[in-house]
């Protein structure tokens, strides 16, 4: 187990080296890519748009029908993005199950999506944990999550990508000292972050000030705003009308030399009226117009 002592020195580290020999010292741009999953399940749609609209990578996930297409012929969908100019960064493989009895199922299922990744061209495979339903989550839960990653993290490399955990929310790292909990049990040289800006926020927590504190840990984002609904609701909204502070994130950001790919998600549009693709246009004027960020 990796002790909390051992995360603060892994996080003074100058730099990590991942399994692509990519280091975050500064040498490479942050790229920006875009979710598919405001389109559900017309990720044909997503690809078009996503790209048209002029970002440089796409995440696409398991639950939208791509398997039933390209899972057979991963290099197919390689061929596509390649003609749409868009990287394949991300690939949700969806939840991962705590319980021991599931735990040959959940290697089998995630390490199954990491080769149809590796084959399409992709580098990242986001897992969510399942957060125990009926009970308490004990210190038991992080340390078993914290370890079935590093193993599935492992196994994962061994085919060509890198494992990204994705904290969120109903997860068990839902919130900051719940993330802390898990890491200090999953080994750093494994297991890497999908931090999420607006599930950190809508969780507790400080994203910017997550940023400072666990970069080293971090190897893609998400981009995200959220909004309060009352009665402690909230909504996923388009960048800058929720109460993310994304400017200081994005300074955080520069302070840290942040390099790798930030994806943009909004799960589905919120209001009605508008299309996914005038959503993507938002998010893009926000961060040019806004932030600087493109």
């Amino acid at each position: 187990m990796v002790t909390r002592r051992q995360v603060i020195h892994t996080l003074a580290m100058p730099f990590v080296v991942s399994a692509f020999g990519r280091t975050l010292d500064g040498a490479a741009q942050m790229q920006f890519g875009y979710a598919a999953i405001t389109w559900d399940k017309n990720y044909m749609g997503a690809i078009d748009e996503i790209a048209a609209v002029g970002f440089r990578g796409i995440q696409l996930r398991t639950g939208d029908g791509l398997l039933d297409r390209f899972g057979a012929q991963p290099e197919a969908l390689k061929t596509l993005l390649a003609e749409k100019k868009l990287a394949f960064p991300v690939f949700s493989s969806g939840d991962l199950s705590i319980d021991p009895a599931r735990e040959q199922e959940m290697f089998d299922l995630h390490l199954s999506h990491a080769k149809f990744l590796h084959a399409a061209g992709g580098q990242y495979l986001q897992v969510i944990d399942v957060r125990p339903k009926g009970r308490p989550v004990v210190a038991d839960d992080y340390r078993r999550l914290g370890r079935l990653l590093t193993e599935l993290a492992k196994r994962v490399r061994d085919v060509g990508v890198t494992l990204v955990y994705h904290p969120h929310m109903n997860s068990t790292g839902e919130k900051p000292p719940e993330l802390v909990a898990i890491l200090e049990a999953a080994d750093p040289r494994a297991v890497r972050v999908l931090f999420d800006v607006a599930h950190y926020q809508q969780g507790g927590g400080d994203p910017a000030a997550a940023i400072r504190e666990y970069h080293e840990w971090i190897e893609v984002l998400h981009v995200k705003d959220v909004r309060p609904t009352g009665s402690g609701g909230y909504q996923w909204v388009e960048l800058g009308r929720g109460r993310v502070n994304l400017p200081a994130v994005f300074a955080a950001l520069n302070g840290v030399s942040f390099k790798g790919w930030a994806i943009v998600e909004l799960d589905k549009v919120p209001d009605p009226g508008r299309t996914p693709r005038e959503s993507a246009e938002m998010n893009r004027r926000y961060l040019t117009d806004v932030l600087h960020a493109m």
